[in-house]
């Protein structure tokens, strides 16, 4: 259950994406494309996101965190390569403008949303801590 309140809140944050960030968007079957685009920025955020903010450390600390915003926005250009590239099939790609910055602001709107709605939606199991 707490994976798919998670994925339900990755899916809302890259659905917020697409709708304010200009040059983010998503063409073909739009469900099908943000639910399997948000599968796969959890994926690579748990894996190569970590193995990068482990190895950026004195970055990070150096720039007070900021750097982190960077990596989000390399980890995005990932995901959406991985869905456009391995995933078309299922019927939805994701289309970014060319450049860092549509990446940068659609990384940083996913971020914000996806911790504002997991810090309102709490599943069960911890509350119960």
């Amino acid at each position: 259950m707490k994976f798919l309140i998670r994925w339900l809140i990755s899916a809302i944050a890259v659905a917020a994406a697409v709708l304010l960030v200009p040059g983010f968007r998503v063409e073909g079957n739009v469900i099908v494309a943000i639910a399997v685009a948000s599968l796969i920025i959890g994926f690579v955020n748990a894996t190569l996101g970590l193995i990068l903010k482990i190895g950026a450390i004195g970055c990070i600390v150096t720039t007070f965190g900021l750097f982190t915003l960077v990596i989000n926005a390399g980890l995005l250009w990932v995901s959406v390569w991985m869905l456009n590239n391995w995933f078309a099939w299922l019927g939805g790609t994701v289309t970014v403008d060319e450049g860092f910055w549509p990446y940068f602001w659609a990384a940083l709107v996913i971020s914000l949303v996806s911790g504002v709605l997991s810090w309102f939606i709490r599943p069960e199991d911890e509350d119960a801590r």
